[in-house]
């Protein structure tokens, strides 16, 4: 049986390693203080919020989301940001019940929509997402402003 609940204490060593898998599934490359900022952000929960899925008592999914007002809704929308299953979890429903959980989280707080991204290649979280999501289609641009 899966379980959806938000982070605790005892969580943090296995969320990091599934978030730096996560960030290496991109290719990306991330400093410790990325991790250390995102984990204070989960606990206090005003600006960024985590969930993870537990199977077996083995935390094997996580999501990272927010809350922003919209100019085209009149509430706000979630943003989910991050989705990742472990290797050895997937196939087994982890990632739908944590998309689940993200937009029952959001109907609770009156938001509008959830939505997300992922990259084109990554045809196998988007065969699920195409079951409970719609493509709309949009493509995402990024202009790097550089470190500060």
């Amino acid at each position: 049986m899966i379980t959806i609940a938000p982070l605790e204490s005892e969580d943090r060593e296995a969320w990091e390693n599934l978030f730096r898998a996560y960030i290496a599934f991109y290719e990306r490359v991330s400093p410790q203080e990325v991790y250390d900022r995102a984990w204070r952000e989960f606990r206090t929960g005003e600006r960024m919020h985590a969930l993870g899925a537990h199977l077996g008592g083995e935390l094997v999914g996580i999501t990272h989301f927010l809350v922003h007002p919209s100019t085209s809704a009149l509430t706000d929308v979630c943003y989910l940001q991050d989705l990742f299953t472990a290797p050895q979890a997937r196939g087994k429903g982890v990632a739908r019940a944590l998309i689940e959980a993200v937009a029952d989280w959001a109907r609770t707080r009156g938001c509008e929509r959830v939505y997300w991204h992922t990259k084109e290649s990554n045809v196998t979280a988007r065969r699920l997402y195409d079951r409970v999501a719609v493509n709309r289609g949009f493509i995402q641009y990024q202009l790097p402003l550089g470190k500060q």
